[in-house]
């Protein structure tokens, strides 16, 4: 079994180029396969949802080919609109082909997908906005099949939340609808931006991707594209969480600021020098953090959910007591008790937290429950005494590029291991920080 091995309580210093965004990477990466022409996708991160996206590509037909970060997809070969259950099963952003397969083939079928379990995350949305499209809907044998013979029809979708992958589906069904679309509520992130940014160097026609109504106005076909993939925010706070637990000194270049206000905000609190540039961000931490008052976790263009746990952990050596409450998913505090057996003083009571910094985290071995949750042990065992154990950690291979690579880089130590017991026995095992995984 990998795990990492964190000798913590080293200075972060240094520079680091922040991998393209997983959240962005994933969406676009579908969307090329409804386009029916070939795309080339720059800053793809090298991680395994990637992976995982490129084996449901390569399942419905289409011809993929990697170079590091660089992914070509051919969708005119696509002969297939079943994802098979065993992708589907790997992660949860799995369910944005729907919308994609849905434009390309006007079919698709597919059981739950699956991922991180931090809560409920039900895909209602997505099927009541479809069928709202004109698609039909029905179960078989525990599978769910879509269809739409032609086009979809166009309608006004209000949600009553505003989901991403709900936003994002819609925005791929409708993109060759005959007629226009508009989506009210739709999630604000970013990464909705860049989908949309892609699609419209596509031949689509979006308009108000990354506000509160996106406006897709049907086209005939599209055409090829090549396309860069946007920074990705929650490795970018994660790299910050690391640096500021540690007294550390960080550039982080290829970023993007204002996608982190919010962030940058709670970071500022707790005692860290900021400044940034267009592309460029500075962290000077303090030699211990103080308090951050109090987080809430909120959509776009509020606290994100995924930083919440990298922050907790920061929080959990502050002076004073930081108050955590999250909004989006009910499960999200099932890493909390790790961080206590670090040493850490955090009372859970339902979906909020009250975290009491301490002076000092020790070590422990512990065991990621999501991959946020595992980045947040991570940051943990950066300031802990000892030698932490993180294991589980293909959790967080699905989200973060060479993630101890990076930090070693920077003053970390930090390696990867497939021989933890002989580590826990106490004999000598092989370490490996580990190569690059290849897409």
């Amino acid at each position: 079994m990998s795990c990492f091995l964190i000798e913590g309580r080293r200075r972060l210093e240094g520079s680091l180029r922040v991998q393209g965004a997983k959240n962005s990477a994933l969406p676009i990466l579908a969307a090329a396969a409804a386009t029916g022409r070939p795309c080339l996708i720059h800053n793809c991160p090298v991680i395994s949802d990637i992976q995982a996206a490129i084996g449901i590509l390569r399942a419905i037909g289409c011809e993929v080919r990697t170079s590091g970060g660089d992914v070509y997809i051919d969708s005119s070969t696509i002969n297939s609109s079943d994802i098979p259950d065993r992708l589907m099963r790997e992660m949860r952003s799995s369910i944005i082909f729907l919308g994609a397969l849905l434009t390309r083939t006007g079919e698709a079928s597919f059981t739950a997908p699956g991922g991180c379990d931090i809560g409920l995350r039900p895909f209602d949305l997505h099927l009541l906005s479809l069928k709202k499209l004109g698609v039909a809907v029905e179960q078989r044998r525990g599978r769910i099949h879509c269809s739409c013979p032609g086009r979809v029809r166009p309608a006004q979708i209000a949600l009553s939340f505003p989901s991403v992958g709900a936003t994002e589906n819609i925005i791929l069904s409708s993109v060759r609808a005959a007629g226009t679309t508009t989506v009210i509520n739709a999630a604000r992130e970013p990464e909705i931006a860049d989908l949309a940014g892609f699609l419209n160097a596509c031949g689509a026609r979006i308009t108000g991707a990354g506000s509160g109504t996106v406006t897709i106005e049907g086209v005939e076909r599209l055409r090829s594209a090549e396309y860069t993939v946007m920074p990705d925010r929650i490795a970018a706070c994660t790299y910050m969480a690391a640096a500021a637990v540690t007294g550390g000194n960080l550039i982080l270049e290829d970023v993007i600021p204002a996608h982190l206000s919010t962030v940058i905000t709670s970071f500022e609190q707790a005692g860290c020098r900021i400044d940034h540039t267009r592309r460029r961000l500075r962290l000077l931490a303090p030699e211990r953090p103080e308090s951050m008052e109090t987080i809430r976790t909120m959509p776009y263009p509020g606290f994100p959910t995924d930083c919440q746990p990298v922050l907790t952990a920061v929080a959990c050596v502050c002076r004073g007591t930081t108050f955590i409450k999250e909004n989006i998913f009910e499960n999200r505090f099932r890493y909390i008790g790790e961080l206590n057996r670090m040493g850490a003083d955090i009372v859970v009571n339902g979906t909020a937290a009250a975290v009491r910094g301490v002076e000092r985290l020790h070590s422990a071995t512990v065991s990621a429950t999501d991959l946020r949750a595992g980045a947040a042990l991570v940051v943990a065992g950066l300031c802990a005494e000892g030698t932490t154990a993180v294991e589980r950690i293909g959790y967080i291979d699905r989200g973060y590029e060479s993630l101890e690579k990076k930090l070693a880089s920077i003053g970390a130590s930090i390696k990867r291991t497939d021989n933890y017991e002989n580590f826990k026995s106490g004999t000598s095992g092989k370490t490996d920080s580990g190569k690059e995984s290849q897409i």
